[in-house]
């Protein structure tokens, strides 16, 4: 059994630097110890306290922009360096409006209830035992995530609420920005009687640290991963620990025999264009033969004069001259660009298999104005979130009014589609008595 250590430690702990641990996989073991010990102190701390850090460290944020955006502009400079893209340089990018937008989703965290004690359920045993179901934190966090500096304030933050510790291991591109705004965030915690080791920043960039803490399954409960799906399968396959993930994001818009034409285009062309690098994005148009000679061709014509390429079977070629030749590839692939694939389908039952054979169980969408059809739908494709008459791009935490969100899951164990305060919680049964004992 490995031990968790003593919270004493702490901010001894906190002060030292890689360099100073001659071993990574001590360092590592160190910092998974101060995290568990910090997670059996944070279990008692008050919704009050984690609300005040919130708003404080939001504060905090705002007062020192110019601090973030100098560890920022570090990051920036050595972007080149990493081969990042322009639009890689741009989500790193963080500026007075974006380091406003971090405290403001900070301070709509701590707008949220708290999930921590909730009674899920309770009944009085024959024998007078009070039997309670009582939420509580899963414990240990480990996030690992690429570029974006905003995802360290906001992992931090669901993390910290929902009265988990979490260890941030964010990507060698942005780890001035994160080491700027985790600083706040330990220091607004040290104010509020939080333990500092509640929020840990991995200090080293090796790649191997990942691979030690996902060893440590003593001390860390779950590990998330967020970022390309090569991150993911590698936390998958290396983690010792229950993993909350998805691998891809290859979402489909079926267009049915009932379908209104104006709200199959409208609905087609915000689910594939609105954001195209994104998980819930469109990636894949079937559409019903009934309709397809007239909807195909319109729904087409406006993809394309949002500069999408679609690759289509045999009769959507036929009805689209742009379009190209899919392969069975095209339609397994999450694109995360301007190219979707297509198909005309015989009936909906073909849509439902083909979306189950090809389809990542991400987020998948009906067009219909027959309600049997669209609870068929619902019901047979094996998805974390069903659309009906809306847009894929709405599978997201905070349109779900989870607040916030650290992630989708297409898991069904332990947590399945938008990850908020209470995906990232447990339960225990608390019982009260009057001493009873039993026969």
């Amino acid at each position: 059994m490995i031990d968790a250590g003593s919270g004493a430690e702490t901010v001894e702990f906190a002060s030292m630097s890689v360099a100073e641990m001659t071993d990574l996989k001590e360092y590592c073991l160190e910092v998974a110890r101060r995290a568990k010990a910090a997670s059996f102190q944070l279990a008692q701390v008050s919704g009050a306290q984690k609300n005040r850090w919130l708003k404080e460290s939001a504060a905090a944020l705002r007062a020192r922009t110019d601090e973030i955006i100098a560890a920022n502009q570090l990051d920036l400079a050595a972007a080149p360096d990493y081969g990042l893209t322009a639009a890689a340089v741009d989500r790193l990018r963080l500026t007075v409006d974006r380091i406003d937008g971090i405290a403001a989703a900070l301070e709509e965290i701590a707008a949220l209830r708290d999930p921590i004690g909730e009674v899920i359920e309770s009944s009085r045993r024959p024998n007078g035992l009070e039997v309670s179901k009582v939420r509580v934190p899963l414990g240990v966090v480990f996030f690992i995530y690429e570029s974006r500096p905003n995802v360290t304030a906001d992992a931090a933050a669901i993390c910290l609420k929902s009265g988990n510790a979490v260890i941030l291991r964010g990507g060698k591109e942005a780890i001035h920005s994160n080491q700027a705004i985790v600083r706040l965030l330990g220091e607004a915690a040290k104010k509020n009687g939080i333990p500092e080791d509640a929020v840990q920043l991995v200090a080293t960039t090796d790649r191997a640290a990942v691979g030690h803490f996902l060893g440590l399954d003593e001390l860390i409960d779950v590990a998330i991963p967020r970022g390309g799906e090569g991150l993911i399968r590698r936390v998958a396959a290396e983690a010792r620990m229950p993993v909350i993930k998805h691998f891809a994001g290859n979402c489909h818009i079926y267009i049915d025999a009932a379908a209104d034409l104006e709200t199959a285009i409208a609905v087609t062309v915000n689910s594939k264009c609105h954001r195209l690098g994104v998980c819930n994005a469109a990636e894949s148009l079937l559409v019903h033969a009934d309709v397809a000679s007239e909807y195909l061709p319109q729904i087409a014509a406006a993809l394309i004069e949002n500069g999408i390429e679609i690759r289509g079977d045999q009769p959507t070629c036929e009805l689209v001259p742009q379009a190209t030749a899919a392969t069975d590839e095209d339609y397994d692939t999450e694109y995360l660009g301007p190219v979707i694939s297509a198909k005309v389908v015989g009936s909906i039952h073909e849509a439902i298999k083909h979306i189950n054979a090809h389809g990542s169980h991400h987020t998948d969408a009906i067009l219909t104005r027959d309600l049997a059809a669209a609870r068929m739908f619902a019901a047979a494709v094996d998805s974390a979130a069903v659309m009906v008459n809306a847009s894929t791009r709405f599978n997201d935490g905070g349109e779900f009014g989870l607040g916030a969100e650290i992630g989708i899951s297409t898991d069904k164990f332990h947590a399945r589609g938008p990850c908020g305060l209470k995906e990232l919680t447990s339960y225990k049964y608390v019982v009260y008595g009057e001493g009873q004992i039993r026969q």
